[in-house]
């Protein structure tokens, strides 16, 4: 037998000459298609090169004559079929793992591939011995022993290794999860048999122990079922207490929504969020949804600079921890100055509401000393259906909706502007609230009470006359809007209102 066959002999393998360039053009393709696979492919080459000569070592003894029983020749011809196989499994795992099952989108987890490999070395190496007839028995009941040895001083590592098995198999957490553990957040770069390595937004890699990590509370960042990948972020500003909420709510609202922002979420949108009252501020927050987690910092930035620009468009400077003492020389004239300009300026206000017409000025500047302010936030009811009030408002900023319930619908009736006043009826009969009154926007309002009025009726009783006809007609403005009712219908409806409500009012007020 010549050298060549003698090799062929060797290897074990039909054909192994040929198998050889087929081998390592196998590797060096794999190496260019999945270069993260490059050291485990070059390990394997190495293997092969070590079994080339251990194989080339061997045919060398058997064309010297020595015998193929002998323990040399056995142990040389073991370890380089040993290497070999080694070689053509790393390589074929890669094959089957990072090509086949990856072009079909599967990833099983690295450990069950691990796991898998150590298998198949186990099943090569116990072959391999079986072949040239060594008694194996001996060998197995020795790695018994030197297994129930290696788990009592290792038992920490073994709870890593079972650790990460629990958390691949579970997929409790993923390669390519945000993690947060003990107020470390980092992206999970490689769950391994002993540890898992996450990459921090500092450029750091921070390994934990995977059986620290089976007992730690981990919180996996912006996962949630069926849903895209994204963290809410929380901005924080201030502003001073005599800027409205709802304003300033509107104002930042509106510049985050009006063009997308890189790496902010559509859905669910921004939303701005008043959070809390300090001493001399109101404190916000701006809550969006980061779709890249790792660039937390610079969206941040941008969400703070559209905040900024936004508010000095509306003219509502951002604030900051302040206390300002007022130092004034009080004199009893200059308060009354202060009360007489609001007094003049609420008087003003009730000259204009049809309803107090009929009063002198003396009356209403009596009025105007008793009514109060009352204002309200966007989207708060004013005035609700069947609600028992004995005031009315007068709008003095903002706008109102009226609305009408029946039968669980509601009905838009009318748009109440600056100027514009109701709860009249409630006010002079107690009649129950006759629809919904909602603020549209931020609403400021006088409110006049029953008892502010009665001193000035019971006074000029006659008013009352004039203060029917006005109820008359608006009741009757109102039910023909709401049943389409034509002109001399309506004027019908008001004569027999009016009666009706002048004596209502007599009874209302005892006069």
């Amino acid at each position: 037998m010549n050298f060549l066959a003698q090799f062929q002999s060797a290897s074990g393998i039909p054909g192994f000459v040929i198998a050889i360039p087929i081998f390592i053009a196998a590797a060096l393709g794999l190496m260019a298609l999945r270069p993260m696979e490059r050291m485990r492919i070059r390990a394997a080459l190495l293997l092969f090169v070590l079994s080339l000569m251990g194989l080339v070592a061997v045919a060398t003894l058997a064309s010297r004559g020595v015998r193929t029983d002998s323990r040399l020749y056995l142990w040389f011809d073991w370890a380089s079929l040993f290497c070999l196989w080694i070689a053509f499994i790393n390589v074929a795992s890669v094959l089957l793992f990072d090509l086949l099952l990856s072009s079909l989108r599967l990833s099983p987890p690295r450990i069950l591939r691990d796991l898998l490999l150590a298998i198949a070395y186990v099943i090569v190496g116990i072959t391999l011995l079986s072949i040239p007839h060594v008694d194996i028995t001996g060998i197995v009941a020795t790695s018994a022993v030197l297994t129930a040895i290696i788990g009592l001083s290792f038992q920490d590592t073994l709870g890593n290794m079972m650790g990460g098995i629990a958390l691949q198999m579970e997929r409790a957490i993923s390669v390519g999860d945000w993690i947060r553990v003990d107020n470390q957040e980092g992206l999970v770069r490689e769950i391994r048999w002993r540890h898992t390595a996450i990459e921090t937004r500092n450029w750091d890699t921070i390994i934990f122990p995977n059986s620290a990590l089976m007992k730690a509370h981990v919180t996996v960042l912006g996962r949630r079922t069926g849903q895209p990948r994204q963290h809410r972020q929380w901005v924080y500003f201030n502003v001073d207490f005599r800027y409205s909420p709802a304003e300033v709510i509107d104002t930042v609202e509106k510049a985050l929504c009006a063009e997308p922002i890189a790496n902010v979420a559509t859905a669910p949108l921004p939303n701005c969020v008043l959070m809390d009252f300090k001493e001399s501020y109101c404190s916000y927050a701006v809550r969006y949804w980061l779709t890249d987690i790792a660039v937390d910092d610079p969206t941040n930035s941008v969400v703070r600079t559209r905040i900024y620009f936004a508010l000095r468009r509306a003219n509502i400077p951002l604030s900051i921890p302040a206390q300002a003492l007022f130092v004034t020389e009080e004199e009893l004239s200059r308060e009354e100055r202060k009360q007489a300009q609001e007094t003049d300026k609420r008087a003003r206000a009730l000259k204009r509401v049809e309803l107090f017409e009929s009063l002198t000025d003396e009356e209403r500047q009596q009025l105007a000393s008793r009514i109060r302010i009352a204002p309200f936030a966007r989207g708060e009811v004013m005035t609700k259906q069947g609600a028992e009030a004995h005031w009315l408002y007068i709008i003095t900023l903002g706008d109102a909706e009226v609305r009408f319930s029946l039968d669980g619908k509601s009905e838009h009736l009318a748009t109440l502007h600056p100027g514009d006043f109701f709860g009249e009826r409630g006010m002079m009969t107690g009649e129950r609230r006759s629809a919904d009154v909602i603020a549209l926007t931020d609403v400021e309002c006088y409110r006049v009470d029953k008892d502010s009025f009665h001193d000035i009726l019971r006074k000029r009783p006659e008013i009352a006359e004039d203060i029917s006809q006005v109820l008359a007609r608006r009741r009757a403005e109102l039910e023909a809007a709401r049943e389409d009712l034509t002109e001399e219908a309506k004027r019908a409806r008001m004569r027999d209102h009016q009666g009706d409500l002048l004596q209502r009012i007599r009874n209302f007020f005892a006069l």
